[in-house]
């Protein structure tokens, strides 16, 4: 429980250390913007915004989602902070799309950034559906997969750094890193899901979901 409880805090650190950065450098301090994300501000003002505020958001937000006790303890908020997920993460993940054929690295680049937009905003709406259906663990598998995805928006800014360390030149690494980010996040986050049998064990009426009337 404490391997647990620890991996759940770093993890949630993170999360919003590139949250409150990504909301900094675009309402409080624009000098702090790097020359790509200028760029990006300036040639699709709309998508950037969307995708930077929209992936913000998705980390505040499912950061509190993950961790059982407060979960449990405070279901209405949950629920509330559920939607805005959903609402952030379709909207950041869209944008991501509109915004992955401009990034950096050329066409490996290209694909990396837009299969991962897919998946973000498939895997995050797919649990949606779930759980207007009432299926509470096919749903809690689905926001694992989703925010496995989301956190690619922190170890983009991991390995970004150690592949300079590593003196790997940016026109290399950021093809690699563009699928590096969250393929392995995604694998993590499937073996667990597979391998975590307590899902099966939740009882279908765990939160008090009604299909067709919960949230996520």
């Amino acid at each position: 429980m404490r391997k647990r409880t620890f991996a759940w805090l770093i993890m949630s650190l993170l999360a919003l250390a590139v949250a409150g950065y990504a909301i900094s450098m675009l309402l409080l301090a624009p000098e702090a913007r790097p020359p790509f994300v200028r760029g990006l501000l300036s040639d699709w003002p709309v998508a950037a915004l969307a995708h930077f505020l929209g992936g913000a958001i998705a980390l505040i937000a499912d950061t509190f989602q993950l961790n059982s006790r407060l979960r449990n303890r405070f279901i209405g908020a949950h629920r509330w902070l559920g939607r805005l997920y959903i609402l952030a993460a379709a909207m950041g993940g869209v944008a991501a799309l509109i915004l992955a054929p401009h990034s950096m690295g050329g066409l490996i680049s290209h694909l990396g950034f837009g299969l991962l937009a897919v998946c973000w905003v498939g895997s995050t709406l797919n649990a949606y559906r779930l759980i207007r259906r009432g299926d509470l663990v096919g749903h809690r598998s689905w926001m694992i997969r989703s925010y496995a995805l989301t956190l690619a928006a922190v170890t983009l800014r991991l390995y970004i750094p150690l592949s300079q360390l590593a003196g790997f030149p940016m026109a290399i690494a950021y093809p690699a890193i563009s699928w590096l980010c969250w393929i392995p996040n995604l694998l993590i986050a499937e073996w667990f899901v597979r391998s975590r049998h307590h899902f099966a064990r939740l009882p279908n009426n765990a939160f008090e979901l009604k299909p067709l009337r919960g949230s996520a």
